[in-house]
């Protein structure tokens, strides 16, 4: 019979005090549990000096050697800011086309955060970043109905009935409620809140009610508004700001 030798540092099987690579890296706020996949399958975390591109690999988040892009992975600090992401900017890490990124516009700023959830390329306003990843989970899980308000412009008049379509069902997406701020026959201009963050969807759901939208805006996630913040400005936050949470 052949015998299978494993390195020590890269247990197939669960021990106690061990957990899964993907989820060493969300307990010690160095990255979400999908961050911590795409980083890991890319080669870029090291175990005891060792290259594992298996996020199940089961570590010791205190007894093991982890090391993140060449810096050792060691737990951050309860952390969370908001920012007002520019329109143009990637809500990623790194963008393989070489776009803008809302951690390029943070700088230093921005080490060790994670976004909470994200704003597609032409949407602005309000994006929380944290290194904390329960936090996070806790913010995007869809059962838990957490409040999206988007300030929304959309081409042309805009009449009731499109607005109450968006807000009982339309196309397959449905807004939480979607109330006329003012409209003229050139544009109109609504406040839309969503409780769950589907890919572009107040795009789609506006499509589908047969009008366009030409600019797009969070103003508020949760507890936390944008309020003053101008593009590219951020504030710290506290853990009392998410109390009602």
């Amino acid at each position: 019979m052949r015998r299978i030798i494993l390195h020590p540092a890269m247990p197939r099987s669960r021990a106690p005090g061990r957990v899964a690579l993907e989820r060493a890296l969300s307990k010690l706020r160095i990255a979400s549990r999908s961050e911590a996949q795409h980083r890991i399958r890319d080669g870029d975390v090291t175990v005891n000096g060792r290259v594992v591109r298996d996020p199940l690999t089961f570590v010791h988040p205190e007894r093991d050697r982890i090391a993140v892009g060449g810096v050792a992975a060691i737990r951050q600090p309860w952390r969370t800011i908001a920012l007002h992401k520019p329109r143009g900017t990637v809500t990623t890490r790194r963008d393989p086309a070489g776009r803008r990124t809302v951690f390029d516009v943070l700088g230093e700023a921005g080490e060790g955060l994670v976004a909470v959830g994200r704003l597609d390329l032409a949407t602005s306003g309000l994006l929380l970043l944290t290194t904390d990843t329960r936090l996070a989970e806790q913010l995007t899980n869809p059962e838990n109905a957490v409040v999206r308000r988007y300030a929304v412009t959309v081409r042309g008049y805009v009449p009731d009935a499109a607005c109450a379509a968006m807000a009982t069902g339309v196309g397959g997406l449905r807004a939480a409620s979607v109330r006329i701020r003012k409209r003229s026959r050139r544009e109109t201009h609504l406040i839309i809140e969503l409780t769950e963050g589907k890919n572009r969807e107040i795009r789609r759901l506006v499509a589908a009610a047969g009008s366009e939208v030409t600019k797009l805006l969070r103003v508020a996630y949760g507890p936390i508004e944008l309020g003053s913040l101008q593009p590219g400005e951020w504030r710290e936050l506290t853990r009392d700001a998410f109390s009602r949470l």
